[in-house]
């Protein structure tokens, strides 16, 4: 028996539109990556692009724990001496808040091309609007399993 591998052209794309309002970053980002890799297909392979396109709206009302808001740091550096900046959780909420999701998602993609090439499919807006009504995306309900719940 020979091992399936799923051809470019068999493998169907479809659109998902997720709404992160009220929903905590972690776990709304491993479901979107997830979503991204295509390990929620039959055809999944490693080695091969299979995943869907994600929408996420709402980007500007994720919500996180703890005193994550003031303590998360997001650093970048110029190349120059001296050229390190921090940018808190709280400053990014307010002047990027889509770049947030963007960051955590790409952390959980491979690092290869493979990734770069998954990571084109995701697309975060801060409001509800967005672009990509012709594309009738899926709306795909996350919700957020509560602690402690897990095993019963």
């Amino acid at each position: 028996m020979k091992t399936y591998t799923p051809k470019i052209k068999d493998i169907e794309r479809k659109w998902h539109l997720i709404d992160a309002d009220g929903q905590t970053l972690g776990r709304l980002c491993s479901q979107v990556s997830r979503l991204l890799i295509g390990k929620h297909k039959a055809m999944f392979t490693p080695n091969t692009d299979t995943g869907d396109f994600v929408v996420v709206i709402n980007a500007a009302k994720i919500r996180v724990t703890g005193k994550k808001t003031t303590d998360k740091k997001y650093y970048r550096f110029s190349g120059y001496p001296g050229g390190m900046r921090a940018t808190s959780l709280e400053v990014m909420l307010e002047k990027h808040p889509e770049r947030i999701i963007e960051h955590a998602v790409k952390g959980m993609l491979p690092h290869t091309r493979l990734g770069r090439a998954m990571y084109k499919k995701l697309k975060v807006y801060a409001g509800d609007e967005h672009p990509h009504q012709a594309q009738l995306a899926v709306k795909k309900n996350i919700k957020d399993a509560k602690k402690g719940s897990a095993g019963k």
